[in-house]
């Protein structure tokens, strides 16, 4: 998105303590500049208009204008990423705040102004400087896929083989792109499904409940101990990883810690490396949208014991990092754009029992 220059970014907050702190973290990076600062929604406005910013981060909580207000009018007007900074308590407002359009997030440690914002600056800085690769043309169509119908019919083909699980990992962009393909399952939709998107802790709970609301197949946050089910979702828990581990014919979801030197959390690697080392050739393995590399190890792992893999074509994903990271091995037997993704999920799984 943006050439091999400063990533120029407006900060947006009506706390000066967090207002300056953010720009602190930014002009950390020599190639990140801070071209301006905004209180509200309206003071906002107009600096996007005159600085024309690469990339905004966003507090909701601010007077005259908030958040969503000028979010639309963002979107609208003048279609820039922006990166929501927001407290772990609004979890309903930073989903609501990805479908109209910001394409990431990060939490707060707390509302009050505090020297532990800091904390975040590891996360600010690698999602700044990843919007060099987002496309904020393919969020806007993904964006419009989400009021569209739900439901799919399969086709018909060559037996591929018995899918038991599908392994899903998604980073930036992931939210969308995982409920347009959940709301397209059919509701005998028969494998299991596990997921790994990147998230910090305390957010997935409430994506995973309002996914169940919008889908036909039973989803919900992974906790220790849940069974893999056919017909069922699991989302791993923000903020840790989640394994399986067997006993009898059964397998059971692990839900373990991350610690601050693990690079993505969840791992997609661990969690497809898990999946094909207990199910084998019936796994399938699906990299979605998102920065970085994870995935590309768990990909390789279950193409090597027989599974299905598939990957987000550049044609859709928002980032085409990982999808690509994953192509660059040779083990994606299908690369596709994401709305035909459903309809080849629920094709392979069905022609399996055929």
């Amino acid at each position: 998105m943006v050439p091999n220059s400063m990533i120029k970014v407006l900060v947006v907050d009506d706390s000066a303590f967090s207002r300056q702190t953010i720009k602190k973290m930014l002009e950390s990076d020599p190639n990140i500049e801070v071209t301006g600062i905004a209180s509200d929604g309206i003071d906002a406005m107009a600096k996007t208009l005159r600085l024309r910013p690469d990339l905004i981060t966003l507090d909701f909580e601010m007077p005259e204008m908030d958040g969503f207000s000028f979010l639309r009018w963002l979107m609208k007007e003048r279609p820039t990423p922006v990166i929501m900074v927001s407290s772990y308590s609004d979890t309903k407002t930073v989903f609501k705040a990805l479908e109209l359009g910001a394409v990431d997030f990060i939490a707060k440690p707390t509302k009050r102004a505090s020297v532990e914002l800091m904390g975040i600056e590891k996360d600010l800085l690698t999602k700044v400087r990843g919007i060099k690769s987002l496309r904020m043309d393919k969020l806007s169509k993904n964006l419009q896929l989400l009021g569209r119908s739900t439901g799919i019919a399969a086709e018909i083909g060559l037996s591929v083989g018995n899918i038991d699980v599908v392994a899903i990992g998604a980073s930036t962009g992931g939210p969308a792109a995982i409920q347009i393909i959940l709301t397209r399952l059919p509701h005998d939709f028969s494998a299991a499904i596990l997921i790994s998107q990147h998230m910090p802790r305390g957010f997935t709970g409430s994506l995973a409940e309002r996914l169940n609301r919008l889908s036909e197949v039973r989803i919900k946050e992974a906790e220790d101990g849940d069974t893999v089910e056919k017909g069922s979702v699991l989302i791993c828990p923000g903020g840790y990883h989640m394994i399986l581990r067997r006993k009898g014919q059964r397998c059971y979801a692990t839900i373990k810690e991350a610690t601050y030197e693990d690079k993505y959390v969840p791992s997609v690697d661990m969690m497809m490396a898990s999946v094909a080392e207990h199910y084998g050739n019936k796994t399938m393995g699906v990299v979605l949208t998102g920065m970085g590399s994870d995935g590309k190890k768990g990909i390789v792992e279950i193409k090597s014991r027989g599974g299905y893999t598939i990957a987000e074509s550049e044609e859709t994903a928002v980032v085409f990092g990982m999808p690509a990271e994953v192509i660059s091995t040779g083990a994606v037997d299908s690369i596709l754009p994401l709305p035909e993704i459903p309809m080849k999920l629920t094709n392979i799984v069905r022609r399996g029992q055929d």
